[in-house]
C-alpha cells in the first residue's frame, strides 16, 4: 500500500483554513468541497480511459473519455462533503452509504447502514475525511470488496500514522490519497493537531 499526498501550495492553503478553529462553517464547506476535488482528480488517475474521435469546428481529432464508471462510497456522516463535490465532477457516477459509529470510550467503530451499487467493474473511492485509527475505514473497505470492487482508492483528508498502519496492516494493496498527514493521536483517539470533528464542524453542530 502507498500512502500519496498532496504537495501543492493551494493543497496547503486550503488545509491551513481548515484547520483554522475561527472559520466557520460556511466557509469550511467551500474548503473542503474545493480539497475534495483536488483529492478526487488525483485519486482517479488509474481509471481506464478509451479513444475517441471529435469533431470541433475546425476538424476532426482524437480524444479521450472516460470508460469506467466512477463509484463514491462516503462513510456516514462526514464522507458526505467529500461526495457532493465528486460526483458533479463525473459523468458516469454510482454511489453508496456506509454507516460506520465509533464508540466514544473505545474508540471501535460498529455498522449500522451499508448500501452499495454493484461495483464489480468500477473505479470505487471510499470517502473519510479524518484518517484516524483507521478501524472505520478498514471496515468500510471491507465492505466494498465484499461487493465486488476491484479497484478501490481511499482518500482522506487527514491521515494519523495509527489509521495508516491500521490499513498497511489490513489492506496492504490499497492506496492512501490524503491532503495531510498529521502527527499521532490524543487519548480520545482524535488527530493532533488535525482540524476537529469534520462533520461537527461542516454542518455547523456541536
Amino acid at each position: 500500500m502507498a500512502l500519496r499526498l498532496l504537495d501543492h501550495p493551494l493543497v496547503a492553503h486550503l488545509m491551513t483554513r481548515l484547520r483554522n478553529r475561527d472559520t466557520g462553517p460556511e466557509e469550511f464547506r467551500r474548503l473542503a468541497r474545493t480539497l475534495s476535488q483536488l483529492l478526487v482528480i488525483e485519486a482517479t488517475r488509474q481509471m481506464r480511459s478509451s479513444s475517441v474521435t471529435v469533431n470541433t469546428p475546425l476538424e476532426s481529432t482524437e480524444g479521450e473519455q472516460l470508460a469506467q464508471t466512477l463509484a463514491l462510497v462516503p462513510i456516514l456522516r462526514a464522507g458526505l462533503g467529500m461526495m457532493e463535490a465528486a460526483a458533479e465532477m463525473f459523468p458516469k457516477v454510482s454511489i453508496g452509504y456506509i454507516g460506520l459509529e465509533r464508540h466514544e470510550s473505545t474508540a471501535v467503530a460498529h455498522s449500522y447502514y451499508c448500501k452499495l451499487p454493484d461495483l464489480a467493474d468500477a473505479f470505487t473511492l471510499c470517502l473519510d475525511p479524518m484518517l484516524a485509527t483507521g478501524g472505520s475505514a478498514s471496515q468500510a473497505l471491507s465492505l466494498v470488496r465484499a461487493h465486488g470492487a476491484k479497484s478501490v482508492v481511499m482518500v482522506s483528508v487527514v491521515a494519523a500514522p495509527e489509521g495508516v498502519a491500521k490499513l498497511e496492516r489490513d489492506h496492504p494493496d490499497i492506496e492512501i490519497v490524503a491532503a495531510a498527514l498529521d502527527r499521532t493521536l490524543d487519548a480520545r483517539k482524535f488527530i493532533l493537531p488535525g482540524l476537529g470533528d469534520f462533520g461537527d464542524r461542516l454542518y455547523g453542530t456541536p
